[in-house]
């Protein structure tokens, strides 16, 4: 299982805008996970920072959207329903993307390998590095999955060097984490990348998250 700490491979701190907010997109398609993409999306949209200024696009700095490949309601796990904000092909210029299980499709294939160049972070969770594969964004780098899937994703990707019980494995512009609640430890690394350990901390708190396994 996933139950040590995150690896870092290779990282660069993120730089944060002084003033307004950091896009983050997050692809949601049919039978995605839920806490693959609402566990980051609750960290980020936690991140309180009155120092920045009174305006409240600056205290709570990123700015989430959801996109799929229809604005049609789609089903997610469970048989929830949600609603996507923008699809693949309309969706604004994003500095931070989240890809959780799902099904996947070639329209987010598409977007994945058309923002690669200009997005500050890639971050799967749980089986949505299965879609960075497939997109041909991991060759020659290091991942994580869940743990379940550790084998069968070493041998249908045997060009990515598969990391084993991380919680997260950190590379410049993709990262990968474990499954289910690893990705918010992810997400929380995220945000200590971009306005240090205090904030990082400050929001673990707020969410009652206790875990410290996004520590490195």
């Amino acid at each position: 299982m996933s139950n040590g700490k995150g690896v870092i491979v290779s990282t660069s701190r993120l730089i944060p805008p002084a003033k307004g907010t950091i896009p983050v997109a997050v692809a949601v398609t049919e039978d995605a996970t839920v806490i693959d993409f609402a566990g980051p999306w609750d960290v980020f949209v936690s991140v309180m920072m009155p120092e920045r200024g009174p305006a409240m696009t600056d205290q709570m700095p990123f700015k989430l959207s959801m996109v799929s490949d229809k604005l049609d309601p789609l089903t997610v796990e469970g048989g929830m329903k949600v609603v996507p904000h923008y699809t693949f092909e309309n969706a604004p210029p994003c500095k931070i993307a989240v890809i959780g299980a799902q099904r996947g499709s070639e329209q987010m294939q598409e977007w994945l390998r058309k923002i690669a160049a200009t997005v500050e972070v890639t971050m799967s969770v749980c089986t949505g590095v299965r879609h960075l594969a497939k997109a041909g964004l991991l060759t020659g780098q290091s991942a994580t999955t869940h743990h379940d899937f550790y084998d069968t994703f070493a041998k249908d990707y045997p060009d990515i060097d598969v990391r084993r019980g991380v919680r997260f494995v950190e590379n410049k512009q993709i990262s990968t984490s474990g499954g289910e609640t690893c990705g918010i430890d992810l997400a929380l690394r995220v945000v200590d990348r971009y306005f240090g350990r205090r904030v990082a901390e400050r929001t673990a708190t707020y969410i009652e998250h206790e875990g410290k396994g996004w520590i490195v």
